[in-house]
């Protein structure tokens, strides 16, 4: 007889793996963790620079968009982790919370009572592991090692100072006090090596009896009966069997895979069920509906000398590089590649800053970017709460073939606006005098696009994904949420989702950090441990204004 679960959670993304510490630490619970990919052996996951080798076909989906019509009907490439540790475990290990406003919109705007700010900054700090900071605003001791650059390169200084020129302030905590300015990233790195999830929160709790983990299973379907989800199906290479549970299943495939998910179950809107040939178990019209994403356009200039990282491609670096990381744990291997970034005002009536910036130090370094002949670097700009909204959907009721997913860039013309707003703001960053001793040439656009619409053309021909996909089945209490504040599944029990796909509302950042913040509260919400929220005064974000 197959063995029955207290809990069955299906993926082992950041959320994926935060439960399964979490709730694995009462003895008496059993956990059963199901991953589609493989274990997270291979070296480039776990060395920062690897960041760059993983945006491609390893250790991810592979997924691709469908043509977006405000972007000449080009599909993105669209990369989602599959691996223990999911996006955790190939991202670029930046950490960023987002405004306190984004949070507190989830609860006034979007009906998530008890997920404002002050509700989750203790989950934030629960989750944290900082190396620098321990303050109102920040915790240690958490499974997930946070820190500094190890060793920033002095062209990242430049982008500092280059900067404030345009206006900026420096800002040494974008998870602090303040957002706006331009500073430092902190990364999910513990000792010049990734911290993912599984690194984190997974690998230390491996030998618990009451806790068990699949590689190579992925969940093809959610088992319901008499309106209560009762265990999942799942296949293993050609062998489909079932796995019953006794409490909840967990959803936590992440932003495409969790709506994919629940609509292959038969959870979802009734009629598009239908037309892939799947009999609906639950009308939840909601489901894979309000896809979010921000979308990055960026300048690359080529530079006087080798100041930035694509120079070690040359095998004389690269094997001086390996050498550094191994003996010293530090060098071009122990970089994720953006030392620096910052955030600010495209629109100056916006409640908060609402572009960001990478910069990244380098030309051509993730997947589809065409690297220069010569060192360059690359200054990202992502437009932070988009309007547009977009969806996911079955291309088939084959568990195996890859949805159908739209995120509507620039389906709202205010995000286009935007947009070009912040892609202008990165050219004047680039273009102040700290810059002028090291930039050659701008090469991408090149100085020839000058107008909007030449910028626009730009883009539509060279945006990419900033790899930031939530909302799909999201919190709320609206016709279109597909869970509750507690992430209980609207109208079946014993289903809950708890990842990034729950977020009603784009936070305005990279997305790990907070979708570990929602795993981490959702732990507390399954065990119905409710803590006390945040001091007020500890809660606040204060405004600099653009």
């Amino acid at each position: 007889m197959a063995k029955t679960y207290d809990y069955i959670i299906t993926g082992s993304g950041p959320a994926g793996c935060v439960l399964a510490h979490r709730l694995t630490e009462d003895p008496d619970v059993t956990v059963l963790l199901l991953e589609a990919g493989g274990p997270d052996r291979h070296p480039y996951i776990h060395m920062p620079a690897g960041f760059a080798k993983l945006t491609g076909g390893r250790s991810n989906w592979g997924y691709s968009t469908t043509p977006q019509a405000a972007l000449g009907d080009r599909d993105f490439w669209y990369p989602q982790g599959k691996v223990l540790g999911g996006g955790s475990s190939i991202n670029a290990q930046i950490y960023t919370r987002g405004n306190a406003l984004d949070y507190d919109a989830w609860a006034d705007e979007a009906g998530c009572e008890g997920w404002a700010y002050k509700d989750v900054l203790p989950y934030f700090k629960r989750a944290e592991d900082n190396d620098r900071f321990s303050d109102a605003f920040h915790g240690n001791g958490g499974p997930l090692g946070v820190s500094e650059p190890v060793n920033p390169l002095p062209i990242s200084k430049v982008f500092l100072r280059a900067a404030q020129q345009a206006g900026l302030p420096f800002n040494p905590d974008f998870n602090g006090a303040v957002q706006e300015g331009c500073g430092y990233y902190q990364m999910t790195q513990r000792n010049a090596k990734r911290c993912s999830a599984a690194v984190g929160y997974l690998r230390p709790v491996l030998s618990r009896p009451n806790l068990t983990v699949k590689t190579g299973v992925l969940v093809t379907k959610v088992l319901v009966e008499n309106g209560r989800a009762i265990g999942v199906e799942h296949a293993e290479g050609s062998t489909v069997s079932s796995t019953r549970c006794e409490r909840e299943v967990l959803v936590t495939s992440g932003a495409i895979g969790s709506p994919k998910l629940l609509l292959l179950s038969g959870i979802g809107p009734a009629e598009h069920l239908r037309e892939v040939g799947i009999d609906p178990v639950h009308v939840l019209p909601g489901v894979g509906e309000n896809l979010q994403d921000h979308m990055d356009v960026y300048v690359v200039n080529e530079l006087i000398g080798n100041h930035s990282y694509d120079h070690v491609a040359k095998p004389h670096h690269t094997l001086w590089a390996g050498i550094q990381y191994v003996v010293l744990r530090r060098g071009p291997v122990a970089s994720n590649l953006i030392d620096a970034g910052g955030f600010w005002y495209a629109d100056d009536q916006a409640r908060s800053p609402d572009i960001q910036f990478h910069f990244v130090l380098g030309s051509g370094l993730e997947h589809g970017l065409e690297k220069l002949k010569n060192d360059g670097v690359t200054l990202n700009s992502a437009f932070l709460r988009p309007r547009s909204r977009g969806w996911v959907r079955l291309a088939s009721a084959d568990a195996n073939a890859a949805p159908l997913i739209n995120p509507n860039y620039w389906g709202d013309p205010y995000d286009r606006d935007m947009s070009i707003r912040g892609f202008k703001l990165t050219r004047e960053i680039m273009g102040q005098e700290a810059f002028k001793p090291y930039i050659r040439a701008e090469r991408l656009p090149g100085p020839d696009v000058k107008s909007e619409a030449d910028i626009a053309a730009y883009a539509t021909q060279h945006a990419k994904t900033d790899y930031h996909p939530v909302g799909t089945c999201k919190m709320g209490v609206d016709d279109l949420a597909v869970v509750d504040p507690d992430l209980r599944v609207h109208g079946l029990e014993g289903l809950r989702v708890c990842d990034s796909s729950v977020m009603p509302l784009l936070v305005s950042s990279n997305t790990n950090a907070p979708t570990t913040m929602v795993a981490e509260k959702a732990a507390d919400h399954i065990r119905g441990i409710v803590p006390q929220a945040a001091h007020d005064s500890a809660a606040q974000y204060q405004r600099v204004s653009p």
